[in-house]
């Protein structure tokens, strides 16, 4: 999908712990998929829709990528912006910068799909997903 269509919903500065390196002396790969997931709950919260596992629906990533750009490196915070698109009736794309010193470092994805976590079946966006998507495109 174009990166113009994308729509910025979210952005989350975090700090590059020193725990997040391994042997090389930069960020564990593992960790940039951990970056983008903090970014993911940010907006989740931010939204209201919680992280609540009593609640009886919410959303779940069906498959996820990093393009790992450059090495990000300690100390430093890095910057995570997620955009939103592609939206489907139970699902919508996610995209992430993370971004150092005004640079990009990584472009990540996921899939987020809501699901009913009783059948375990997708269900139907929340309206405030569709309509926040269906009114960008509207612009």
């Amino acid at each position: 999908m174009a990166k113009d269509t994308r729509l910025l919903v979210h952005t989350e500065l975090m700090p590059i712990r020193w725990g997040d390196l391994d042997a090389l002396g930069h960020v564990n790969n593992t960790i940039y998929f951990r970056y983008m997931e903090q970014a993911r709950i940010g907006w989740i919260m931010a939204n209201g829709f919680g992280v609540d596992m009593q609640q009886l629906h919410g959303p779940v990533i069906v498959n996820a990528s990093c393009t790992f750009l450059k090495p990000l490196l300690y100390p430093g915070d890095v910057e995570v912006r997620m955009y939103l698109d592609e939206l489907g009736r139970t699902s919508v794309g996610s995209w992430y910068e993370l971004i150092c010193n005004d640079e990009i470092y990584a472009e990540g994805s996921a899939k987020i799909v809501w699901m009913d976590y009783r059948s375990g079946k997708s269900m139907p966006l929340p309206p405030l997903v569709v309509d926040l998507l269906t009114v960008n495109a509207e612009g």
